[in-house]
């Protein structure tokens, strides 16, 4: 689960098997009671139909919450972090920083930095979209230590210049009224 949509409609369906969650959060759901194997099962096929997954095993759960932490720190928290995600994530889990990241690597074929990368690019494609904060702006939200170190970093990942990325978009949409 990645958004508040997903948390409703992961309570809606649990609500109509007849169950009912304590807490549902990102990445993870609290039932107040057992469910049966047969009930787990079908479960899992009803939302996997729906996009997502069930996870049961220790490891796969770590590294979920591992990238739901940090699209919770990239997309929707309102304060940047004050100190690294290194940092962040091994006060969090209560682990240390290399075994973390090791274990992530390994499952997910990419670093913790990577994925923190990722998101952050992702992140700054819908702000240049919406169009609303400067570069310098969006630099200071996402916590880059400069312009020139989110432009760098954009146009590895994107192989555009954030200027560029904006002019492709305006490009691409045509106002209604010259259609």
């Amino acid at each position: 689960m990645v958004c508040n949509r997903c948390i409703m409609v992961v309570k809606s369906e649990l609500e109509k098997f007849g169950l009912h969650p304590v807490t549902v959060t990102l990445g993870e759901v609290e039932l107040d009671q057992e469910i049966t194997p047969a009930q787990k099962k079908e479960l899992a096929d009803h939302f996997k139909d729906l996009g997502f997954e069930l996870i049961d095993d220790k490891k796969t759960r770590l590294i979920e919450n591992i990238k739901t932490s940090i699209l919770q720190q990239v997309h929707y928290s309102e304060e940047p972090l004050k100190i690294t995600f290194s940092e962040y994530l091994s006060e969090r889990f209560h682990q240390d920083y290399s075994a973390l990241s090791k274990l992530f690597s390994e499952v997910q074929g990419m670093t913790i930095e990577q994925y923190v990368i990722t998101q952050k690019i992702e992140k700054v494609k819908e702000l240049l979209v919406y169009d609303e904060l400067s570069l310098s702006e969006i630099a200071l939200q996402l916590n880059y230590s400069s312009v020139s170190h989110l432009s760098k970093q954009f146009k590895k990942v994107t192989g555009l210049t954030p200027t560029h990325f904006k002019q492709v978009k305006e490009n691409k949409r045509i106002p209604l009224d010259k259609l």
